[in-house]
């Protein structure tokens, strides 16, 4: 069994089918995929596809893209889920200051109320940051002060600096098929280092897929590349990898092991 952490299934319009992406999914042995929510106008497809397919779960968030969404009928919205077993995260959230598609303190009221949703619901938050690695740190020390809260760093490409604090305040980091690209060395020294119980691996699909399929649609099957160069990377077997990420999923997404 592989998990996809991270997975966006209802944007594959231009590639291959629904039924094609999951038929490809069983084949490579993945049996659980979260599919993550960027905007409001996702939440009902996100819902309808987790209850078609077993083994389709889902978070329910707004990205930093789209911050100004994120208002008090997104918050109904996703309190109306909380006794959904396969609602089990929040997010994406988070901040992206190198596109700021949204103003910045428009994207940081966004994360600090979805934080404390996360937070109200004992749930994990999924995290976008790029070019925010300050802001991002010192909001999630403020709000952890207050209420216990955990989470990932989603397709991880910050510093070591930036891992190292997330770590430290017991988040986990997640690999993405950036982690193959041929230009990714430092990514990859910084994968070497983090501590095993705190690796988790994704798509993030459609988008990025990895080496040797850079350049087509992503999609969750493909992770079994990104899982055999994390891998190499740490010097570990194929197997002993995907048992890990596994376990630290588990770990993470503790309504799982209620349902």
């Amino acid at each position: 069994m592989i998990v996809d952490s991270h997975c966006h299934l209802n944007f594959s319009k231009d590639g291959p089918s629904l039924d094609e992406v999951l038929t490809n999914a069983k084949e490579s042995n993945i049996e659980l995929m979260l599919n993550i929510a960027t905007k409001k106008s996702d939440f009902n497809n996100l819902i309808d596809l987790s209850r078609s397919y077993n083994e389709i779960y889902f978070t329910l968030g707004v990205h930093p893209h789209e911050a100004k969404e994120m208002d008090i009928h997104v918050a109904d919205k996703i309190y109306q889920n909380t006794n959904n077993d396969k609602f089990i995260g929040i997010g994406e959230t988070g901040l992206d200051f190198y596109y700021n598609h949204a103003e910045k303190n428009v994207q940081i009221s966004s994360f600090e109320k979805q934080i404390e949703i996360a937070q109200d619901l004992s749930l994990p938050l999924i995290v976008h940051m790029r070019d925010a690695e300050e802001d991002t740190i010192k909001i999630i020390k403020q709000k952890i002060k207050l209420k216990k809260l955990n989470g990932v760093i989603h397709c991880f490409t910050g510093s070591q600096k930036f891992a190292d604090e997330m770590i430290g305040l017991g988040f986990y980091i997640s690999a993405s098929g950036i982690i193959t690209f041929k230009k990714s060395d430092e990514l990859r020294d910084i994968f070497k280092k983090i501590p095993a119980n705190k690796l988790l691996v994704e798509t993030d699909s459609p988008y990025l897929s990895p080496e040797p399929l850079r350049g087509k649609i992503n999609q969750p099957s493909h992770i079994i590349h990104t899982i055999k160069r994390l891998a190499e990377i740490r010097n570990s077997d194929y197997d002993e990898m995907v048992s890990t990420t596994n376990n630290n999923f588990f770990k993470l997404f503790t309504k799982l092991n209620k349902n």
